[in-house]
Parts: C-alpha cells; sequence; structure tokens
C-alpha cells in the first residue's frame, strides 16, 4: 500500500480519487475490502474537531435518523486507521453532482425541460422528508444535490451534506451562520458576507431562498441575482439586488458598473423549459425568493405549488397557422373544457375556433371527455390546432444568444473560460437549429393532414352534389309529366318561382362540381410539393448541422482548444 491509499476497518481508498474538498472534511471514492462495492467516505479534518462536540456528531445523527431515495444513505461511521479521523460512509452517486451538470455546455442555458422535472420531483420530496422529521438543511445548492443514474439511464438526485443542518420547528428560529453566498439568505448574507452586526434570528425560510435560486440556476443556467463583475466581485450590490428585488421579479442583472439593474419576470428566453412549465413555475419562485421572512412562502404553500405541477402530465402541442409549438400542463382528471381554456391561453386562439388534429384525424374535444383519455403525444407527433380564424405567424421563439468579445490577449484562465462560454453558445444553437428541424416536419406532416382532410370534405361535397343532381333531375322530370297531364298549376306565383330556384340550382351545379374539381387538382398539386420537401429535408438536416458544427470547432480552435461537440 503506497502513502496515497488510507484505510478504515473496512473501506479503502485513494487520496487522488476525491470526489468533492470542503472547509472541514473531504469526500473520495472508496471501496468496501470485502465486496468491493464502491462507496463514497466523507474524511473529517483538523478544523472540524476545532467546533462543539454536539455540531461534530450532528451529521451523524441526522443522517442516521433520515431515510428516503432523496436523501443520500448513510452505511456506517468509521475511523482511519492511522489518524482516528472520524469517517462518515456513504452510498456514491457515479453521475456527480447537480453543479457539474450544470457546467456541462450542453446545459450552458439551462436543463432540458425532462430533466428539470426530475430535479424539481427530487429535490422537492427530499426536502418534504426533512421536514417531516424537523431539520433544516441550511446549505442547500447545486454542489449539495448529488445524481445517481439508474439501470434506465434515468436520473436520481439525493440531498447531502448534512453538515450545517439542524433539527428545526417551523416557528423556531436559530442564529448560527451556514452556506454558500451565492445561495444565502440575504439576511443571513448580511451578517456572513458583509460583515454587518445585527440581531437578526432566521427560520425554516432560509432553506426556501436558497432552493428558488438552485431552481432558477437549473432551470436557466445562470444564478439569478448577479451583479456587475460577478457575486464574489460586487458584494455590496448583490445584496441590494437581493433586499431591494420587486415583489414578484425572479432575477435581477446588473450589466455595467454602477449600472441600473434589470428586473424580469420570466424566465429567461434562452431556457429549455416550455412556456406551459415556465408559467406554473415562476409563481413558486416568486414566492420563495422574498428576502422579508414574514412575506416568503411557509413550506406548506411551496410543497402544495410544487406537488401540483408535479402532479400535471404534459400534452404536446402545435398550433399549425403560428407554426408554435406549445405543451399544456393539466391534471389527467380535468375536463377537455379546461384543457382547451389553458390553449387558449397560450396560444391567442380562441375556444370557439379551435379544431384539433392526431395524427391527421380529427379529434373531438368535447367538454366532459377526460383528459386521461387523450392519445399519447411527443415533439415529434403533437396534437395539432387548427384555426377556424384567420391567425398572425407567432414568429421565432427564439433569440440570437449572445457571443462573448473575443480578447486580444491570451490568458490561460481567462481563454479556458472563454471557450466553454463559445462552446454552450453553438451548442444552443445546434438544439434551435434542431428544434427547427422537428417544427419543419411537424409543419409538413400538418399541411399533408390538413390537405387531406379538405379532400375528403371536397369528397363528400361532390358526393352531395352527385345526390342533389339526381334529386333535380328527378324532379325536373316530375314536372315535365304534371304539365303534360295538366295537373300541375303553372300560372301560380309559388310553383313558378319553386321552378325558377330549381332550373337556376341545376345550371349552376356544374360551376359548383368544377370549382370543386379546380381545388382538387391544387391539393394534388401541393401534395406533390409536399412530397418533394420531405425527401429533401434529411438530405438539408445533415448540411446544417455539419455546417454548424463544423463553424463551432474552427471557432474553439482558434481560441486554442479542441473540443469535441458530438
Amino acid at each position: 500500500m503506497t502513502d496515497k491509499m488510507v484505510s478504515t476497518a473496512n473501506y479503502l481508498w485513494s487520496l487522488e480519487d476525491v470526489l468533492g474538498l470542503g472547509g472541514t472534511a473531504s469526500v473520495y471514492k472508496a471501496r468496501n475490502k470485502r465486496t468491493g462495492q464502491q462507496v463514497a467516505v466523507k474524511v473529517f479534518n483538523q478544523m472540524s474537531y476545532s467546533r462543539p462536540y454536539k455540531v461534530q456528531m450532528r451529521e451523524f445523527e441526522m443522517l442516521r435518523r433520515l431515510n428516503h431515495n432523496n436523501i443520500v444513505k448513510l452505511f456506517s461511521v468509521e475511523e482511519v486507521r492511522m489518524s482516528k479521523q472520524k469517517v462518515l460512509v456513504m452510498e456514491y452517486c457515479s453521475g456527480g453532482s447537480l453543479l457539474s451538470l450544470l457546467e456541462e455546455t450542453e446545459n450552458a442555458f439551462g436543463l432540458p425541460e425532462p430533466e428539470f422535472l426530475i430535479v424539481l420531483h427530487c429535490v422537492v420530496h427530499g426536502m418534504n422528508h426533512l421536514r417531516e422529521n424537523g431539520v433544516v438543511h441550511r446549505d442547500i445548492k447545486p454542489g449539495n444535490i448529488i445524481r445517481q443514474v439508474g439501470e434506465d439511464g434515468r436520473s436520481i438526485y439525493k440531498l447531502t451534506d448534512f453538515g450545517a443542518a439542524r433539527e428545526l420547528e417551523d416557528d423556531e428560529k436559530f442564529v448560527s451562520l451556514y452556506g454558500t453566498e451565492e445561495y444565502l439568505h440575504p439576511d443571513m448574507y448580511e451578517r456572513a458576507v458583509l460583515r454587518k452586526p445585527q440581531q437578526k434570528t432566521y427560520g425554516v425560510s432560509v432553506d426556501l431562498w436558497s432552493i428558488g435560486v438552485t431552481f432558477y440556476h437549473a432551470a436557466a443556467g445562470t444564478l439569478p441575482f448577479t451583479p456587475y463583475g460577478g457575486p464574489r466581485k460586487n458584494k455590496p450590490t448583490m445584496y441590494k439586488i437581493t433586499t431591494e428585488k420587486p415583489v414578484g421579479a425572479i432575477s435581477g442583472v446588473q450589466r455595467a458598473d454602477n449600472g441600473p439593474i434589470e428586473w424580469s419576470y420570466h424566465l429567461p428566453q434562452s431556457c429549455q423549459l416550455s412556456q406551459g412549465l415556465s408559467g406554473q413555475l415562476v409563481p413558486v419562485l416568486a414566492g420563495i425568493l422574498q428576502a422579508d421572512q414574514e412575506r416568503c412562502w411557509a413550506f406548506d404553500q411551496f410543497f402544495y405549488a410544487t406537488t401540483d405541477i408535479l402532479q400535471r402530465v404534459s400534452v404536446h402541442l402545435f398550433s399549425l397557422q403560428q407554426a408554435a409549438t406549445h405543451r399544456i400542463y393539466v391534471h389527467h382528471y380535468n375536463t377537455a373544457a379546461i384543457f382547451c381554456e389553458e390553449v387558449a391561453s397560450q396560444t391567442g386562439v380562441g375556444l370557439e375556433q379551435q379544431h384539433f388534429l392526431y395524427l391527421g384525424h380529427d379529434l373531438s374535444l368535447k367538454g366532459s371527455k377526460k383528459m386521461v383519455n387523450l392519445p399519447p403525444t411527443s415533439p415529434s407527433q403533437p396534437l395539432l390546432l387548427l384555426s377556424r380564424a384567420p391567425e398572425t405567424h407567432a414568429g421565432l421563439p427564439y433569440r440570437e444568444s449572445e457571443m462573448p468579445i473575443i480578447p486580444s490577449q491570451f490568458d490561460v484562465v481567462a481563454d479556458c473560460s472563454l471557450s466553454k462560454v463559445m462552446v454552450g453558445v453553438v451548442q444552443q444553437y445546434l438544439r434551435i437549429m434542431r428544434s427547427l428541424h422537428t417544427h419543419r416536419e411537424v409543419l409538413l406532416h400538418g399541411y399533408y393532414s390538413y390537405m387531406e382532410k379538405v379532400r375528403r370534405e371536397c369528397g363528400d361535397v361532390m358526393l352531395g352534389i352527385s345526390m342533389v343532381n339526381m334529386r333535380l333531375q328527378s324532379c325536373h322530370s316530375s314536372e315535365h309529366r304534371l304539365h303534360t297531364l295538366g295537373q300541375f298549376p303553372i300560372d301560380t306565383p309559388d310553383s313558378t318561382e319553386i321552378t325558377k330556384k330549381l332550373r337556376l340550382i341545376r345550371e349552376n351545379l356544374p360551376v359548383y362540381t368544377d370549382g370543386i374539381r379546380e381545388f382538387q387538382t391544387r391539393l394534388e398539386h401541393l401534395h406533390v410539393e409536399q412530397a418533394k420537401h420531405t425527401e429533401s429535408l434529411a438530405e438539408d438536416k445533415r448540411r446544417i448541422y455539419t455546417r454548424a458544427l463544423g463553424q463551432g470547432i474552427v471557432v474553439c480552435r482558434k481560441l486554442g482548444f479542441k473540443w469535441c461537440l458530438m
């Protein structure tokens, strides 16, 4: 065994297998000596022993009490053989932390919607377990949310690092300071970071503030409150932003030195969350990102609102005339009437104007129909919305990402950070192009379905005209026989009027028929053109992707980095 290997009675690890470093402890990847099972060991350093014994034992006792799928599991407490340092043996999560996931270039503008919903689910359920056990974490942040990847490839997130946690009921307060400054409640920030003396006490709402900042970070890829120069370099302005935030605002950014603060009441347009989910999430963020502890939501209200979001099902919808995609979030027990109201809210298409297609067929959504009976939808097979009234094209829901300015001088650290930002921007462009191609495919299939629908309606009308023509011919023959037999009073006003109407209809039937046939011919032409576009779609997609990837690689190589974007 080399001097880099450390062991306890049952576990062995290398000092090079570091998973995380903190002020009072370090976390390593270790193995069980007998079974080879991988675990994570948290080794406490000498600084941790300067704390009161009760504080030292707090994390051990907390983890022993907690037992939940979204809380990291404690297996045992052991000691290092030589130094007698305390070691927490916990489950090992191979997916890193939520922070490491957010630092990946493809997540520079936030997590994809399905992954964000998993984060929301896991954190809410983990926090609910803490509240049921009267525990306040006091250091919620992406770095303390670790990720396990299941056999099905689905993520499971778990809360970890309970070194700052303590038992606290809803009406209790504490005065000690813990946490990471970017995620710290403003009252704690004032005392811990700005070193201003004050006599404030802190309650369970400090966890809600940290959760709000964490959720915003996961959704948008950036921190919600950012002074010019960054939170660590401009701390007075950081405090000013968090304490002067208007009610309802969920972010504030200062873009110039001593410049104004730009408040936002919505998530950034560049984030990957749909309008449907953003509309559900923003009120939650506004409710828990309250500097005034008295005005902040209580945990019960937070759990009720987030559970309501998680219990909803999403329906993929594509508005054909507007060329816009939507995700409608409703409860499975809701009726179609509620669904249609939400569609009207997001698209602006009124209830009386809505007509739905699914896989090329009409879909009747009567008011009493339950949403649980709706067919399954996906981005490539959405529910199509047709408006019976003229609609204005909604335009592209994307805005070009801001490209950073490339400095004239070389700096290894700055260039590394810059190149990472550039790759993130290229990834965003790739994501936009993939989305646009999906929209194009849906548009082509949607208009094909619409043309087939009109074709069927034209056929029905032609059949109806044929039936009317046959009946008119029969009526004309009967009229002629009656005239011949002298049994039809041709001189009465009513009979003369009826004869005129029948003659007018008979004369115009060929005109109606010719018009419908001309329309059918145009439909056939459009059908052929649509087929040509479909054939060229795959080739266009390959060519555009290749060009975008090439441009991204060229930019990064100019900066001296070899980045793989595939």
